[in-house]
């Protein structure tokens, strides 16, 4: 089986051998035919190139050799007498540079010995004549003809020329009236111009002349100014002020754990030409960049949006909300509506982005169990549940100081919640059982008396008024503020006919100065229901109702109950 393999792979090697020179044949059979004149072209073309190079070298080697070869060709010959001719034209080339040169020698020989006989000769004359040259020489270095300048008798500076004084005078027109925005020329007869010799270090530039003549006048400054979105705030003199004072306010801002600082706005300080009165110091331009300036600022109603939220985004009470708004049903707002949140905006808003980690509460879970015993919606711990604590990373973006965004970039929990178990009450609970809120005890009252201290109306009651009153027409019905066991039902003192209920919390309500008393002592009432009508009994000035609420038989401020 081995042999009849090896055979086999044999006959297959030699069929290939057989094939190769066959696929060579037409392969160059079938290329195409234009080629060909090409091929011969490279090949003569090579071949004069090899021609050349081996001549080049021959004739190179042959002038070396001092054999001096011979050609009959005519570029050979040329190149062949400029290679020998070279060293005799480069010797005539030398000898004219230096006969040059030796004239040049030669003839400042002859200035030099004319200098010397006429210095012999008259040797005063030429050092007199050297020396008020040096003199002159001098004075000119030290001192020139210049022009000084006054305004209305005022000396300004020292200028090199009229000319100069005066181009500086209509820069100085043209600088104001396009800062002023209005026609402006200097008053030339308060110019007066006297030309002189000056000293050289006396004399003004044509910037120091144009700042003197600014100043005089008092009417544009150059200086720096501060604009945000276009708009100049204010400039000062000096250079580097306002960069500064942004520098400061965003350093104010930001702390080792500050990502970035940016304000909102376009800042721009730029150096120009401002009226005189726009110019102010330092601290009254960061006054202006932490007040606000007049400008609307809105909101978008968009859909699940209502009035208090809407308030509260926008860190304001619903009814500030609405005095920005008025004309407005709180309870209908519709998609799209645009509602104003801000009268006035800061000039500057300052973005800032910091890296802040902190421990958080993370909220444990509550499971409840019915209890047949406990009234419903009443509730006993049996075991308290435990915050477990999250190591958390975030990056919080600010606003003006203001929290706008929070991203939680890592969060690790350190301590798992424990969760708290709960008994809650199955059992219906009594129409006069208490609920733990309260209602107004009557309806459409108005309050004339408040909680504490007071003036005592009259000179009837007590200056320190342990409940609020509350005035109504004479037989206004006076409702429980909740619900329980009336405790007293009668006359008492100062607070004449008198209702006292008890509400088993730990609270109880007394309502004062009744014109007559609807329930009785031990009578169980619900919250709302009638208990007494209006009146002015005991020590009153006019019909009302006397409201307290006392806490372990301690009076406390209604108002914080209602």
């Amino acid at each position: 089986m081995s042999q009849g393999t090896d055979k086999t792979e044999y006959e297959h090697t030699e069929a290939n051998e057989t094939e190769r020179p066959r696929r060579r044949e037409r392969r160059a059979r079938s290329r195409p035919q234009l080629l060909e004149p090409l091929r011969v072209l490279a090949q003569k073309v090579r071949g004069k190139i090899h021609w050349f190079r081996r001549r080049t070298r021959r004739v190179i080697r042959e002038a070396r050799a001092r054999r001096f070869p011979e050609s009959n060709r005519f570029l050979v010959q040329a190149v062949l007498f400029a290679w020998g001719a070279a060293p005799a034209g480069l010797s005539l080339l030398t000898e004219r540079v230096l006969g040059r040169r030796k004239k040049q020698i030669h003839r400042s020989h002859h200035v030099t010995a004319w200098f010397e006989q006429t210095l012999h000769r008259h040797a005063p004359l030429v050092l007199g004549g050297c020396t008020l040259l040096a003199a002159l020489i001098l004075t000119l270095s030290f001192f020139t003809v210049a022009t000084t300048v006054k305004y209305n008798g005022k000396t300004l500076a020292t200028v090199a020329s009229r000319r100069t004084a005066e181009r500086v005078r209509e820069d100085v027109e043209t600088v104001t009236a396009r800062t002023l925005a209005q026609s402006y020329s200097v008053d030339r007869s308060l110019l007066e111009y006297d030309a002189h010799w000056a000293a050289r270090r006396d004399v003004a530039d044509a910037e120091e002349y144009e700042e003197a003549l600014m100043d005089e006048l008092g009417l544009v400054t150059e200086a720096y100014c501060l604009y945000i979105d276009g708009e100049i705030l204010g400039a000062t003199p000096y250079e580097g002020a306002l960069e500064e004072l942004l520098k400061q306010l965003q350093d104010k801002a930001s702390n080792e754990d500050t990502i970035s600082c940016s304000f909102k706005e376009q800042v721009e300080v730029r150096r120009e030409y401002v009226p005189t009165e726009q110019v102010m110091n330092l601290g009254n331009i960061a006054e202006l960049l932490f007040s606000t300036k007049v400008a609307e600022q809105t909101y978008t109603v968009k859909k699940g949006d209502v009035w208090s939220k809407i308030a509260e985004k926008n860190g304001m009470t619903s009814k500030e909300l609405l005095a920005l708004n008025p004309g407005y049903n709180i309870n209908k707002i519709r998609t799209g509506e645009v509602l104003t949140v801000a009268a006035s905006v800061p000039y500057l808003t300052m973005t800032t982005v910091q890296q802040e980690r902190y421990l958080e509460d993370q909220p444990y879970e509550i499971s409840y169990t019915d209890d047949p015993d406990l009234y419903q919606g009443d509730y006993k711990i049996t075991s308290r549940g435990e915050y477990g604590k999250v190591d958390v990373m975030a990056m919080v973006t600010y606003v003006n100081g203001v929290e706008t965004e929070r991203t939680i970039l890592s969060s690790v929990t350190l301590k798992e919640p424990v969760t708290e178990y709960r008994l809650q009450g199955t059992k219906p609970r009594p129409t006069w059982y208490p609920t733990g809120s309260f209602r107004w005890p009557v309806n459409g009252g108005r309050i004339t008396s408040y909680f504490g201290g007071r003036r005592s109306p009259g000179g009837i009651g007590s200056t320190n008024h342990k409940g609020i009153d509350i005035a109504a027409p004479y037989g206004t019905t006076i409702y429980a503020s909740d619900g329980g066991t009336v405790v007293h039902s009668g006359w008492m003192s100062g607070y004449g006919y008198l209702v006292e209920i008890q509400h088993s919390n730990g609270y109880t309500t007394r309502y004062g100065h009744c014109s007559s008393l609807l329930v009785s002592v031990g009578a169980h009432v619900y919250k709302g229901q009638a208990i007494a009508r209006v009146g002015s009994t005991g020590n009153s000035t006019g019909n009302h109702c006397h409201f307290e609420i006392r806490l372990n038989g301690v009076a406390r401020n209604p108002l914080n109950y209602l």
